[in-house]
């Protein structure tokens, strides 16, 4: 059985906040406007990162991502 790393990303776009949470503690973190979304998804997805799920409400979405350990 594969193991599995878990990460998340956090919008909250009327307040222009951008956060990745990563293992470990580390975090990312941006300006969040779209290109500022788009890169950090990218720079996660470089890194094996993918998305697999997305909630949202109001003003905030939050992406909940995995890569094998």
């Amino acid at each position: 059985m594969a193991r599995l790393e878990y990460a998340t990303l956090e919008w909250l776009w009327d307040v222009g906040a951008l956060r990745a949470d990563l293992p470990g503690g580390k975090t990312l973190s941006g300006k969040g406007e779209y290109p500022a979304v788009v890169e950090m998804l990218g720079k996660l997805g470089k890194d094996g990162w993918e998305v697999v799920t997305c909630a949202t409400s109001a003003n905030w979405l939050f992406w909940t991502l995995k890569r094998p350990a």
